[in-house]
């Protein structure tokens, strides 16, 4: 869609890491293709408390870590839009702001890369797994309780370098990630997203921007990609039920199959000692309402004291 003037100047914002600016610029180049369109993107860096905090645990630093500063920039009018790692993104957003378009997912599985190439089944006892993500820790201590989970940041690059150095055998990652960076000659294993419970909201980007700036959400229509939208609404709907600033390990991934949506979810204690799991089928036109069916499924077979506590 064409925006009012010749040459519009749009200030897009961005973390700094070579990830994060390789899915702006998947953005930014399906904005360009658009017909019609005589746009002058320009990509801002912003420095987020996560990337400050590059060695501190993910789970200390709480939920929305990596995109607080971006939003204040929005805010402010600093920036026009930017584009975020869907899955790092609260399920409350400041008011103003509003997800003007979901583009298209990519892979939302999470992979393993080890010194040895094989699955996590075949691991050897004792091996040295990093991750930082509670969701991915809880997996892999309820999956194999005989390896070792060791805390690891950093970009991709960063942790497949540090999961081949002395100090770990492996890491677990996004697939998506892994995929953007060209880096799949890596991967060992593609963790079914049914056994290996993704958190929500991963493989998809997300364009955020004000809520009452109605020319970017127009020229955003044109990148919207319903399917994905519905999905992440299901799988961010119950994460949202459970708590928004939830700090249990928990996974969600809904996929659609016609007018039916199957929605799988993942709640465990941190050390994978308690873990609560249901799918469910739904109308695909409500993922909220599938949403809820998960939680109602997993409180029923328990997880409400977890959650309590």
């Amino acid at each position: 869609m064409a925006l009012q003037s010749a040459k519009k100047r749009v200030l897009v914002g961005s973390r700094g890491s070579s990830l994060a600016l390789r899915q702006t610029e998947e953005v930014l180049e399906q904005l360009r293709a658009v017909p019609g369109g005589s746009v002058d993107f320009q990509v801002v860096i912003v420095k987020t408390g996560g990337d400050v905090a590059s060695e501190a645990p993910l789970a200390r630093l709480g939920r929305g870590i990596f995109v607080r500063e971006i939003e204040r920039a929005l805010l402010d009018g600093e920036l026009d839009m930017a584009v975020h790692s869907l899955k790092d993104m609260p399920t409350y957003l400041p008011d103003g702001l509003t997800i003007g378009a979901v583009c298209k997912r990519l892979d939302p599985r999470d992979v393993l890369v080890n010194r040895w190439g094989c699955p996590l089944v075949q691991l050897p006892s004792g091996a040295r797994i990093g991750t930082s993500s509670p969701r991915r820790v809880a997996q892999l201590k309820s999956l194999r309780r005989d390896i070792k989970v060791l805390p690891i940041r950093g970009n991709v690059d960063t942790r497949l370098r540090k999961a081949a150095g002395d100090d770990y055998d492996g890491a677990v990652l996004a697939a998506a990630g892994v995929m953007r960076m060209s880096l799949e000659s890596e991967v060992a294993e593609f963790l079914s997203p049914e056994d290996f419970v993704p958190a929500p909201g991963q493989g998809a980007l997300a364009v955020e921007v004000r809520r009452d700036d109605e020319e970017m959400m127009a020229l955003l229509s044109s990148i919207e990609h319903p399917l994905t939208r519905r999905a992440i609404l299901a799988e961010r709907a119950f994460l949202q039920a459970l708590g928004g600033g939830c700090q249990v390990p928990v996974g969600a991934y809904a996929r659609s199959d016609g007018d039916t949506m199957v929605l799988t979810v993942f709640l465990a204690s941190p050390d994978g000692d308690k873990v609560f799991k249901a799918k469910v089928r739904g109308k695909a036109s409500v993922p909220h309402e599938v949403a809820l069916d998960a939680y109602q499924r997993i409180i029923e077979r328990g997880a409400g004291d977890l959650l309590r506590a």
